[in-house]
């Protein structure tokens, strides 16, 4: 459980650095054989891009990285459980095993909504670990939409 807790730390920091530059704070990373090989986390108002969710930056970098678009033989850590459009991507790239934080009932795509893996039209389904230092993710984005939520008020 240690090297999920390290890798969701990682994680965990991208997710703080979104925050700070006013994005929702979702950090994920891609690691290979115990490395880290690709991080990132939400840049989707900075780029004007809604498909600039971390799990997308990370698998991109991750690809171009190893000039390849499979990542087979790679583990992905993230924050908050996947959107639809993230879990396609994380299908779509064969990663192994997708570990995350905070579940998501609004918006998520793997244990929530869509249930994306459980498809028949999915071609690949990681293997899934949920709650990984779940309480840390969780108080991130409560912390984010708190402050937003007072901004608003006064």
């Amino acid at each position: 459980m240690n090297q999920f807790n390290n890798h969701m730390d990682t994680a965990l920091q991208e997710a703080k650095q979104a925050a700070i530059r006013g994005e929702v704070p979702v950090g994920a990373v891609i690691v290979m054989n115990g490395e880290v090989i690709a991080q990132a986390g939400n840049r989707t108002r900075e780029l004007c891009d809604p498909t600039a969710h971390a799990e997308i930056l990370a698998i991109r970098a991750a690809c171009a990285a190893l000039g390849q678009e499979r990542l087979g033989s790679c583990d992905l850590y993230v924050t908050l459980e996947p959107c639809p459009m993230c879990a396609a991507a994380i299908s779509n790239a064969r990663i192994a095993r997708l570990y995350y934080g905070a579940s998501d009932p609004k918006s998520g795509g793997v244990a929530q909504g869509p249930k994306v893996f459980t498809h028949a039209q999915c071609h690949h389904m990681p293997e899934v670990y949920d709650g990984i230092n779940e309480a840390a993710c969780a108080e991130v984005l409560s912390a984010f939409f708190a402050g937003l939520r007072d901004v608003h008020q006064k």
